[in-house]
């Protein structure tokens, strides 16, 4: 399954995140469904301004696949 969303996080509201005191995040997909995922997977997009974007998220089973920015 593939699920679409946009994220603006800055990096002190990512920082529990990344600290590993909040495990998952939950997002409200364009599909309009809400969907959790390890929070880990957002790393590799930090920044310093935090982590924006849009985002394709890819499930199978409701097993985590893989995370991709799209813009």
């Amino acid at each position: 399954m593939k699920y679409s969303f946009r994220l603006n996080i800055t990096n002190q509201e990512y920082l529990p995140y990344y600290q590993g005191r909040v495990q998952s995040i939950i997002v409200m997909t364009e599909q309009g469904v809400k969907v959790e995922f390890p929070a880990m997977h957002l790393r590799n997009y930090l920044t310093g301004h935090g982590i924006k974007g849009y985002f394709c998220l890819q499930t199978q089973n409701n097993k985590f696949l893989s995370l991709d920015k799209i813009s």
